[in-house]
Parts: C-alpha cells; sequence; structure tokens
C-alpha cells in the first residue's frame, strides 16, 4: 500500500495546486471514522463538507450502489430509465415540490437554478429581455464555476478569472432592509441565498430573516431561491434547513449528502409553475438522472429517515454548542461559537490572515481528530450525523484538551 509521504508526493507533482489540504491521507473510512494507509484512526469532523452525513461507506447505500452498478449505469436521457421516474416521485412525496430536475454536482445545480430563474422571469414575470438579475448575499459560497464567482466577493475565488458574468446584485446577509430596497429595482428575477453560510464559516442568520425573506419576495413576485447543498439533508436537524422557520422556497438546490458521497448526485426542485419554462434542448446532462445515481439517492434519503439522523443532529448539536460555549469561558483563545443542529463553527480570537487556526487543527490530527479552517481564524466541525454521543463526548474532550495545550504553549 502506498504511504503517506508517497500519496502527498504524487499529488503534488502531477496533480493541480488548487487546494491546500491538511497533511494526512486518507485511504479508508467506516462510519464516523477514516483510517490513514499506516493505520492510524481519526474522527472525521468534516464529513467531506457535508457529503457524507450517512457516515462513510454506509452499508445500506454502498450496497444499493453494488447492486445497480451490475445491473445499468448510464443511458443520457436520451432514453427513459426504470430508476428516474421512481426517484423523481420519491422525491416529490418527500420534500413536496412537483418537478425534480436532476444534475450531477451543487455547482451544476445552481447553476441549473440561474437559468430556471432567468427563464420563469422573462416568460411568466415579462422582465426586459437579457435583462434579469438575481440577488445574492455577500459572503455567499455556491460554487466556483465563472457565472458563480461573478457575484463572489471573496478575492481569492475571483482573482485574475475575469470577465464576470453580469446579472447579479449583492447585498450584505443577514439584512432584510437591504434585501427589500432591492427587491424595488427593475428586473429583479430572484433572490438567491444560503439559509446558513457554511463556507463563509457557519454564519446563522437572524430568527425570522429566512421567513421573512421569503415574505418580500413572494410581495414582489421574485423566486426565492435557497441554496442546501450543505445545509439539507438533515445537517441542521431538518431535512431542510429552511424548515426551522416553515418557509417553502421557489427553488431549492440539493447536493452532496443526497447521495451519502457515494455518487455525485444534486437536484433542483420547484413547481409546475417555474419548471414548465425548461423545454427540451434548453438544458441537460449527459449522467444527471442516471439510474445508478437516482438508486443511490433514494437509498441514501431512506438511511436519513429511517435512523433519524435530522433527531440526532439537533440532539448532539445542543451538546457540542452547550460544551464549546464553556471553552469559550475556559479559554481566550476561542471567541465564538456558531452553529445548528450540526453544522458548527468556533472562531479563534485572531485575524483572519493568522495561522492558529491552522495550527490547531495540525493538532487536533495528531489527536485523532480531523477539521479545517475556513476563511483563516474559523474552524468548522460538522461529523456524520450517525455520531452517538458517546463518540461526541470523546471528540469534544480531544478538542477541549488540544486548545488548552495549544494555549499554554503559545503562553
Amino acid at each position: 500500500m502506498i504511504s503517506t509521504s508517497q500519496a502527498i508526493e504524487l499529488e503534488d507533482q502531477y496533480g493541480a495546486h488548487n487546494y491546500h489540504p491538511l497533511p494526512v491521507v486518507l485511504s479508508e473510512g467506516e462510519g464516523v471514522y477514516v483510517w490513514d494507509p499506516e493505520g492510524n484512526k481519526y474522527y472525521d469532523f468534516l464529513s467531506a463538507y457535508s457529503a457524507v452525513n450517512q457516515g462513510h461507506c454506509h452499508p445500506r447505500i454502498i450496497n444499493t450502489l453494488k447492486e445497480h452498478a451490475e445491473k445499468l449505469n448510464l443511458v443520457s436521457r436520451a432514453f427513459h430509465s426504470d430508476q428516474l421516474g421512481a426517484y423523481e416521485k420519491y422525491m416529490h412525496d418527500l420534500f413536496g415540490y412537483d418537478k425534480l430536475l436532476p444534475m450531477n454536482t451543487g455547482a451544476e445545480g445552481v447553476e441549473t437554478a440561474i437559468k430556471l430563474c432567468r427563464k420563469w422571469s422573462y416568460e411568466k414575470k415579462n422582465l426586459t429581455p437579457e435583462k434579469a438579475t438575481i440577488i445574492v448575499a455577500k459572503g455567499n459560497f455556491h460554487g466556483r464555476t465563472t457565472s458563480i464567482i461573478s457575484f463572489s466577493n471573496d478575492p481569492v475565488a475571483r482573482k485574475n478569472f475575469g470577465p464576470y458574468t453580469p446579472g447579479f446584485v449583492s447585498i450584505p446577509y443577514n439584512d432584510l432592509d437591504a434585501l427589500e430596497e432591492a427587491l424595488q429595482e427593475k428586473d429583479v428575477a430572484g433572490f438567491l441565498v444560503e439559509p446558513i453560510q457554511g463556507e463563509a464559516g457557519v454564519v446563522v442568520p437572524d430568527d425570522g430573516y429566512l421567513k421573512k425573506a421569503g415574505e418580500l419576495c413572494k410581495k414582489y413576485n421574485t423566486l426565492f431561491i435557497a441554496d442546501e447543498i450543505q445545509t439539507g439533508i438533515a445537517r441542521t436537524g431538518k431535512m431542510l434547513c429552511v424548515d426551522h422557520e416553515n418557509v417553502r422556497p421557489d427553488i431549492v438546490i440539493l447536493g452532496k449528502a443526497l447521495s451519502g458521497g457515494a455518487y455525485p448526485v444534486s437536484a433542483v426542485m420547484a413547481d409546475d409553475d417555474i419548471m414548465e419554462c425548461l423545454r427540451p434542448g434548453e438544458h441537460g446532462s449527459t449522467y444527471g438522472g442516471n439510474p445508478l445515481a437516482c438508486a443511490v439517492a433514494m437509498e441514501a434519503l431512506k438511511v436519513v429517515e429511517d435512523e433519524d439522523l435530522a433527531e440526532n443532529a439537533v440532539r448532539l448539536g445542543k451538546i457540542f454548542r452547550e460544551e464549546m460555549n464553556n471553552l469559550v469561558e475556559e479559554s481566550e483563545l476561542v471567541k465564538l461559537v456558531r452553529g445548528k443542529g450540526l453544522l458548527n463553527a468556533i472562531v479563534i480570537n485572531d485575524s483572519e490572515d493568522s495561522k492558529t487556526a491552522w495550527n490547531i487543527c495540525l493538532k487536533l490530527k495528531e489527536n485523532g481528530l480531523l477539521a479545517k479552517p475556513t476563511h483563516g481564524n474559523i474552524i468548522r466541525f460538522a461529523p456524520p450525523l450517525v455520531m452517538t454521543e458517546e463518540q461526541l463526548q470523546d471528540c469534544i474532550s480531544i478538542i477541549r484538551d488540544t486548545i488548552h495545550a495549544y494555549t499554554k504553549v503559545t503562553a
């Protein structure tokens, strides 16, 4: 078997350097655990950015993957398959939307929602042709395609990738006054927002923000588009994060845990009035809605329901934030705790360009827990939702001991 150092050397020599991972190589995974080639065992506290909510290599999902991989993988949408309609009905029954448009990746889902929103705005809202604008929130992360980085305010994502795609208006996140002001402008088609800004550092909006945002969009006949790629599929304690405020977006984008990490699957959901704007030839994907993806997605969602993973996320999330808030009192290093369900973060009392959070994550790795900083001084904690309370308490001890030890060394 290849060693950790060999694997990293190969990536460094032959791979594009568009990521900066922790110096750990993972070769096996099961549930909440992952192992490196040398057999060292770690708690996974990132869950592939919430793609493995159901845990690594969940046996039911893997068995479904194996079973259908031996039957039929891909037919493209040139033909029907026996899995697609069943999957679309399953999603309808679970989420309540008339129609589903299947894609593969989260960024593809976002691009699809943008196209769908614009098409609807011209055909149903009668906006000026080619002039539709979509409102987005500052601090957003919806992917890294050319269109998506065009409405990002992250200089790392944007710099030297222009010219940028027009048609987007950026406003502050969690600011209803700014949203209403923007909605009153001419030719506004939609408002695209993350219910919680994950990549920005698990930024949770005020209670009532999402509900009021939905009401404002309805008032101005504008589509409310929820990017639930990271926050959806029980991560925050509800099947969708917007469910915490009983909000029903006009368009919902899903991905990541939609397949439990076993296969690239994303989806865009909307009702007939919106989805019927797309006609044959106007959008598509060779792999989107392939039979293997459909079978895997259905089983992944059944696991979430059958194992009550949303309820587990609520219960364990409360415990985790209570313990992390105790850490704020115990250590001057931890400034703030944010989160909902099992999507949480701690803010290190340091500047964004400091390496403190990175160094803490290196120490966490040495102590058997994997997490990674975002925006320099924020550490995101998002373990698989199959975690037990005993395992969580073990992880809390690792985090607390690591923070205290780091504080003593650097004092």
